[in-house]
């Protein structure tokens, strides 16, 4: 078995990170038939004998693909409008695909607030537990709708550390556009080769040219190495895989598909 089937196999409780453009199409419109592939992917682990927790980016686009207007405003009132629509667009969509195997879900937003505060965060850990022990699927994602600067987490990939840290995973699983770190942008460098293993996350922010965000999503390369950071201080492994490609979490644990682990330590 390959290093990632290994850590996928002897790993029970896993958070998955879904990116924006892991759930749109080129136009920037929900990809239902991805979202569909990751919903059998995810059962696929819980069949396996493991627990899942999703945070799942897609609330704006889901609002812009609902209404189809506002796309282009850029006031943060419209912004978090069209989240308020998408997020229900997002939750009916999880709702119907997990639905087929008899699976409830739950919609939990948060924002940064909840995770500075004991109280809020030992309520969150603890309704965590109790849904995933009771068979239910938690869909994690940001407060978009009512998030400003002074209590906006900034992105998924943070959102997705911080719940699996709360959570003491076993693995954060973060699903990209990308097929994982490089040492220079693929996209401009066509000798760019792909790094399997990390075990310094520091250095490699140092060394690689990071440069760039993708086109719907609020993050970037930078801001997955930070959160592998945030989940290795707890010793918990991340790993980046390119969720455009069909069946990559069946395809990753079988070892025909690579991608980037973070480790903690050296193994």
């Amino acid at each position: 078995m390959s290093i990632i089937g290994d850590l996928i196999h002897n790993s029970r409780k896993i958070v998955i990170k879904i990116g924006s453009n892991v759930l749109s199409d080129d136009n920037g419109f929900v990809n239902k038939e991805s979202m569909q592939n990751i919903v059998e992917q995810v059962m696929k682990l819980i069949r396996d004998g493991k627990q899942v927790i999703i945070v799942s980016s897609g609330a704006g686009i889901c609002g812009v693909a609902a209404i189809n207007k506002w796309s282009r405003r850029g006031d943060i009132n419209y912004k978090q409008a069209l989240c308020a629509i998408g997020q229900v667009e997002l939750m009916n969509a999880y709702k119907e695909f997990f639905g087929d195997y008899d699976i409830h879900v739950a919609q939990i937003l948060l924002t940064r607030d909840d995770f500075g505060d004991h109280i809020r965060t030992l309520n969150i850990r603890n309704a965590l537990f109790t849904l995933v022990d009771e068979g239910v699927v938690p869909i994690i994602n940001e407060n978009d709708s009512v998030s400003v600067e002074e209590i906006k987490i900034g992105d998924n990939d943070t959102l997705g550390a911080l719940t699996a840290n709360l959570w003491n995973a076993d693995l954060l699983i973060v699903m990209s556009d990308i097929d994982g770190v490089f040492d220079k942008d693929p996209k401009d460098n066509r000798d760019a080769e792909l790094i399997e293993e990390v075990y310094d996350t520091d250095g490699l922010l140092l060394e690689i040219d990071s440069r760039g965000k993708s086109r719907f999503g609020t993050g970037g390369i930078v801001t997955k190495i930070q959160a592998a950071r945030r989940v290795n201080e707890y010793g918990i492994p991340m790993l980046l895989v390119n969720g455009k490609h069909k069946n990559i979490l069946t395809d990753a644990a079988e070892g025909s598909r690579k991608g980037t682990i973070f480790f903690s330590q050296r193994r």
